[in-house]
């Protein structure tokens, strides 16, 4: 098993030690992977910009070997990203992502920059293999806003029922299919 470099980003409001975050790094840890789980600011001073200039800090280098998961509006800054790059990286694992106002007024407020980013959809889906997760009762995001980045990249989406936003507050404390699909292609 190659060892890669795997870099986990929490949403809106979320922090590297909710979710699944440190369950998934242990357990990605004990595969003899490097894994970081950066903090980045929210929702004051939230942009793409300034979450990108904070994963740039942690990832010294955007290759083959890199892996990026993003939960909720992180998989809109992993895109952001991608379109920077020249080579495309291994993966990118995107769980509950949206594009779009979801309907939640604070939420779409800490969100405006991301929302609003101009997305060059041809050129991400080029950058990384996708793998997306959506739940069918998300109660943060519509589902035809979990869709629209799917449908930009044209991938599937995995749907895992009854996950609603796929987070703690679900009972998303570990994640078993997520990490059986990374490791299918360590």
């Amino acid at each position: 098993m190659n060892k890669n470099n795997i870099v986990i980003l929490h949403g809106t409001y979320g922090n590297p030690n909710s979710n699944w975050f440190p369950w998934l790094k242990k357990e990605l840890i004990l595969l003899n992977q490097n894994v970081i789980v950066p903090k980045f600011p929210t929702p004051q001073n939230q942009t793409i910009e300034k979450w990108i200039e904070i994963l740039d800090k942690n990832v010294k280098k955007y290759n083959n070997s890199l892996i990026l998961i993003g939960h909720s509006s992180a998989p809109l800054v992993i895109c952001a990203k991608l379109q920077q790059l020249d080579k495309p990286i291994k993966a990118s694992f995107l769980v509950a992502p949206f594009l779009g106002k979801i309907g939640n007024a604070v939420y779409d407020k800490a969100n405006s920059n991301f929302i609003n980013y101009p997305f060059r959809w041809n050129k991400i889906k080029k950058m990384a293999k996708f793998v997306i997760y959506r739940s069918d009762n998300d109660p943060y995001v519509p589902e035809k806003f979990g869709r629209i980045i799917a449908d930009n990249l044209k991938v599937k989406e995995s749907t895992v029922p009854d996950g609603k936003h796929l987070n703690g507050e679900a009972g998303f404390n570990d994640f078993p299919k997520l990490l059986k699909d990374i490791k299918k292609i360590l």
